[in-house]
């Protein structure tokens, strides 16, 4: 699910507000007083309305008569949203997140690439040597690294040929798109090439239970990955004190 694009003061209010909720800086059940933050913050009401929109649709707040806006639980928080995703990095929620991605990742991605061994097409096969040739080219670019990481992996989830397995990409590429920037970017990563294209080999061969195997090898891999690196404490990054 895409980050909000917001810019400028409305999105600079909107990742403020939202990473001091995700954080806890802004507890669960608490009533927000929109003119008093807007004060603080230094902007419109009509901005403050605006941004609080965006968070609410991102589960975050509820607005009720007599009550006002405030914190909804847990429960109610879009925990896929990108935005959602980054603000619990930022914000020392990281381990967590990143224990229950390789979990999902576990359960998820060795049967993918045991399907998608059974059911590509060479269509299949040019998006996914494409990736692997982008994971190639970009080393040294955390960045562009992990978006060709992404598209490898939506891609064999799409070679399934099940429709809903592809679009459990929405589930998988806001955390790993996170997860490898953090990696990419650190000084003793590894080469991440070797490990997809086993997968991808055993793929094209139409090995089953090669193709599994080496799925499950690489996510052991980006599990050391994630222990190796450490993850990181929450930044701060939000430019409007909190």
């Amino acid at each position: 699910m895409a980050a909000y694009s917001g810019r400028g003061v409305h999105g600079q209010v909107v990742h403020t507000l939202g990473a001091r909720i995700v954080g806890g800086a802004i507890g669960v059940g608490a009533t927000l007083d929109v003119g008093a933050l807007g004060a603080e913050l230094d902007v419109s009401q009509t901005v403050m309305r605006e941004a609080l929109k965006v968070l609410a649709g991102k589960g975050l707040t509820d607005a009720r008569q007599k009550r006002g806006t405030f914190v909804r639980e847990r429960a109610h928080w879009n925990l896929l949203d990108a935005d959602v995703i980054r603000w619990r990095m930022e914000t020392g929620d990281g381990e967590r997140l990143l224990r229950d991605l390789t979990d999902v990742r576990a359960i998820v991605e060795p049967a993918a690439a045991r399907r998608a061994a059974l059911h590509r097409t060479d269509a299949d096969l040019a998006v996914l040597d494409a990736a692997l040739e982008a994971m190639g080219r970009a080393r040294g670019d955390a960045l562009a690294a992990a978006e060709a990481d992404v598209s490898f992996h939506r891609a064999l989830l799409a070679a399934t040929g099940n429709e809903l397995l592809a679009r459990m990409d929405l589930l998988l590429e806001p955390g790993l798109r996170e997860r490898d920037r953090m990696i990419h970017a650190h000084a003793d990563a590894g080469d991440p090439v070797p490990g997809h294209r086993a997968v991808l080999d055993a793929v094209r061969e139409q090995d089953a239970a090669r193709a599994e195997f080496t799925m499950l090898e690489l996510l052991a891999r980006a599990a050391e990955d994630v222990r190796s690196a450490g993850v990181p404490p929450g930044t701060g990054t939000a430019t409007i004190p909190a």
